[in-house]
């Protein structure tokens, strides 16, 4: 089982890496003769690249961040943080929350108060402090909360 749920997750980092560059390489791809629109066209490539790549990076943090979580509470199925819906869910389960949560994670304003509460419930769960879940908010901060909430002690 453990064979099946590392090739999958290979097989989504790859796809997700594919999805992210081909795009970028086709805006690349243009021909030189076309004057100031091909080169508009290969900077907007690279600049969707560079945002791509680093949309990935975070995405790949914050999965490895959530997947340690879930195994250092002993829940199940931690490679759930690699799929995108699946994520919320496994959060959901960490945090002890109930299920129908995720509907209102998909509510704009709700979220973001659902999101916090589910986090601080995480922090709960690692035996840290629930304010580590509203730092979330904090621009640049934030960033810093699924890391250490997975790799401290």
């Amino acid at each position: 089982m453990k064979i099946r749920a590392n090739i999958l997750l290979w097989l989504g980092l790859v796809l997700t890496l594919i999805a992210v560059l081909v795009p970028a390489s086709m805006a690349f791809a243009q021909d030189q003769e076309q004057g100031p629109s091909g080169a508009q066209a290969a900077l907007a490539g690279g600049i969707m690249l560079v945002f791509g790549l680093i949309g990935l990076a975070f995405y790949v943090y914050v999965a490895l961040a959530v997947q340690t979580i879930a195994k250092k509470t002993h829940t199940e199925n931690a490679w759930w943080a690699w799929i995108p819906i699946l994520n919320a869910i496994l959060l959901l389960n960490i945090a002890k929350k109930p299920l129908w949560w995720f509907l209102l994670l998909l509510i704009p304003f709700v979220g973001l108060i659902i999101a916090i509460i589910v986090w601080m419930a995480v922090a709960e769960a690692r035996g840290k402090p629930s304010w580590w879940g509203i730092l979330l908010i904090v621009p640049l901060v934030g960033i810093i909360v699924p890391g250490y909430l997975a790799w401290s002690d």
